[in-house]
């Protein structure tokens, strides 16, 4: 099975491909010299990159939530250019509302675009990059992704989901010389924000949005999406690819301090926590199978 060597092509296969960042990734990708195959529910914006970039870059309609399709549509990718290299999950959507406005299929769809998708995705690239003993396969979360907060809780428990698995993958992979990152944006101007949900509101939240609707106010300008192209150009080239990858200094920041007060109260408390363990005989008939 055909590898890329260093200094060649090398062959990028990306969700969500024709707007927002997966677009910019497109772009940058086929602008650095390599080849991308792009896929979305609806591909018509990338036409001109088709025109410009022509036997470079393959556009491809998918719904990442259709299993059978995900499956015939990697295989199709790799089939045209011979070989997969880096493979970005960026599909996604935002819905927005308090747990309890949600409702059942609100739930669902979130779970099944930002979560099932790329679980699909990952699913079906993994055996041509365990085959080929490389590969790169990155997963777009978010700020969702490490903290949440009112009316994003849906959204991020697709993310934490999709970190959760992600985890337990790169550990999967590496032994077939295959890297996975987790990559967390912070804000960008895209059409994330354009094509938000919301769910049925109930008029006891109000007041909650009303608190929500000023902090946003007050909020700091997003950045250009094409910043976080040139972060994720600099992190496929590099040889030892970290397992999460924050992108934009307030995030870091705000994560660094979220994770300082959770250690904070780990160790507040600690005594409680380790008084809620004693190891003790397994009690009769735990860990012996039935005729053993």
């Amino acid at each position: 099975m055909a590898v890329a060597k260093k200094g060649e092509s090398r062959v990028w296969f990306i969700t969500g491909g024709s707007s927002g960042l997966g677009y910019e990734f497109t772009k940058a990708a086929l602008e650095a010299g390599d080849n991308v195959i792009t896929v979305a529910r609806s591909i018509e914006k990338l036409d001109r990159l088709q025109v410009q970039y022509k036997e470079r870059l393959l556009s491809l309609s998918l719904d990442v939530t259709d299993r059978n399709a995900v499956f015939e549509t990697v295989a199709a990718a790799h089939a045209h250019f011979g070989r997969l290299d880096i493979i970005v999950n960026n599909a996604g959507n935002m819905l927005m509302g308090m747990i309890e406005e949600l409702s059942e299929e609100d739930a669902r769809s979130q779970m099944e675009t930002n979560f099932f998708g790329a679980l699909w995705v990952s699913q079906a690239v993994m055996p041509y990059l365990r085959l080929q003993q490389s590969g790169h396969i990155l997963q777009i979360s978010s700020i969702g992704g490490l903290l949440s907060g009112p009316m994003s809780g849906i959204y991020s428990a697709s993310k934490f989901a999709l970190e959760g698995m992600s985890e337990a993958l790169a550990q999967e992979a590496k032994h077939f010389g295959v890297n996975v990152t987790i990559i967390e944006p912070g804000g960008y101007w895209t059409n994330l924000y354009l094509n938000m949900k919301y769910s049925k509101t109930l008029a006891c939240y109000n007041s909650v949005r009303e608190e929500l609707a000023k902090q946003f106010s007050e909020g700091s300008a997003d950045s250009d999406p094409c910043l976080a192209a040139e972060a994720i150009l600099k992190l496929v080239d590099s040889e030892n690819p970290p397992l999460r990858l924050i992108l934009g200094s307030q995030l870091l920041d705000i994560t660094v301090h979220h994770e300082e007060e959770k250690i904070a109260a780990w160790k507040r408390w600690e005594e409680v926590s380790r008084a809620a363990e004693k190891a003790i005989p397994a009690p009769e008939g735990y860990g012996v199978a039935d005729g053993e």
